[in-house]
C-alpha cells in the first residue's frame, strides 16, 4: 500500500510547532491512518485535499461500501470536544458521529457533500437555510461537558487583541479595538443564556447530505448564548456586501434580519458581530493579509 499523503496546507500549518505530542503526531499520521482502516476494515477512496489546518480527512468506504469520512484531528482539548459535540447532537443538525476511537482520536463521520456548501445558495437563500441548521445545534449542553466557555475563549484574546490593536496600520483602528475589547467586558458578565454552540458557524460549514439537506462540520464548539454563534454568521460573505450598493445600512439589516428570524437580542448580536469582526481583522493583519483586514475592520464600523 502506498503511503498515506499528509496534505500540504496540514503540514505547514504544523511547522512550526516546537518538538512534542503534536509534531509526534504528524510524524506518526501515515501509519496511524493506515492502522485505524485495517481496525475499522474500512477501504480508502482518497485524503482530501487541500484540506485543513487543524486535522486530515480520508474519504472512505465502510465494509458494507457506506460512504463515509474518516478525520484524525489534531490532538488536544480542540479535539475533544469536536468529539463531544457531535456525539451529543448525535446528527440533529450536524454530521453523524458514527465512530470514535479514543487513543489515536480518529472521527468515522457520516459523509457529506464536501463540494457543495451554503455558499453555493444566493445569499437570501443560504442564510435561510443556515438559520434553520444553526437553531438545530443550540441545545443543552451535557453534564460535565469539556467545553469552554465564551468568557474563557475571548479572555484569551484580549491581551492578543490589544498587542495587534496597537502597532502598525491596525494602530488607526485603535477605536474599534477599544470598543471590541468593551464589548468583550460587558457581553458575557450577564450572558442571556448557556447553550452548546458550533462556535464556528458559517456558511461554508454547511454542506449538503443525503439524511437531511443541510448539515454541520467543523464544530469549534464552545457553551454560551446564541448571539456569539450567529456574529459570525453575519459576518459572511462580507466582500460580496463591501462589493454592493449601500454596504453600512445592508450590514445593518442583516443583523436585524438574523436576530428577528431566530429571537436573538439586536443590540447583543450587534456587539458581538462587531467585536468578531475585529479579532478576525486583526488577526489577517497580523498575518500579512491587509485586503481583508481592512475589509473586516471597515465591516465592524458599519455595524
Amino acid at each position: 500500500m502506498a503511503r498515506v499523503p499528509v496534505p500540504k496546507r496540514l503540514l505547514d500549518a504544523l511547522s512550526d510547532d516546537p518538538p512534542g505530542a503534536v509534531r509526534s503526531w504528524l510524524d506518526a499520521l501515515p501509519e496511524t491512518v493506515e492502522q485505524q482502516l485495517a481496525a475499522w476494515e474500512l477501504t480508502l477512496e482518497r485524503v482530501s485535499t487541500p484540506g485543513g489546518r487543524r486535522g486530515l480527512v480520508a474519504l472512505v468506504r465502510q465494509a458494507d461500501g457506506t460512504p463515509a469520512a474518516l478525520k484524525f484531528p489534531v490532538p488536544g482539548p480542540d479535539a475533544e470536544r469536536e468529539r463531544a459535540a457531535l456525539a451529543h447532537w448525535d446528527g440533529w443538525g450536524a454530521a453523524q458521529l458514527l465512530r470514535a476511537d479514543p487513543d489515536t482520536g480518529a472521527l468515522l463521520i457520516e459523509r457529506l457533500h464536501g463540494t457543495v456548501s451554503l455558499r453555493s445558495l444566493p445569499e437570501a437563500k443560504a442564510l435561510l437555510e443556515a438559520a434553520g441548521t444553526v437553531r438545530r445545534l443550540w441545545v443543552a449542553p451535557p453534564e460535565g461537558h469539556p467545553f469552554a466557555s465564551i468568557n474563557g475563549r475571548t479572555e484569551e484574546d484580549r491581551e492578543v487583541l490589544r498587542m495587534l490593536g496597537a502597532g502598525g496600520w491596525t494602530a488607526e483602528a485603535r477605536p474599534l479595538t477599544e470598543e471590541a475589547l468593551e464589548l468583550r467586558e460587558a457581553l458575557p458578565a450577564e450572558p442571556p443564556e448557556e447553550v452548546l454552540l458550533h462556535g464556528d458557524f458559517r456558511q461554508g460549514k454547511v454542506l449538503a447530505g443525503e439524511r437531511a439537506p443541510w448539515l454541520a462540520v467543523g464544530p469549534a464548539p464552545i457553551v454560551g448564548e446564541r448571539a456569539y454563534d450567529l456574529a459570525r454568521l453575519v459576518l459572511d460573505r462580507y466582500e460580496d456586501l463591501a462589493a454592493g450598493p449601500g454596504p453600512a445600512a445592508a450590514a445593518r439589516r442583516r443583523v436585524a434580519k438574523l436576530a428577528d428570524s431566530l429571537d436573538v437580542d439586536r443590540d447583543r448580536l450587534r456587539g458581538w458581530s462587531l467585536y468578531r469582526a475585529v479579532e478576525a481583522g486583526l488577526r489577517h493583519a497580523a498575518a500579512g493579509d491587509r485586503r481583508r483586514a481592512e475589509l473586516l475592520l471597515e465591516f465592524a464600523g458599519w455595524l
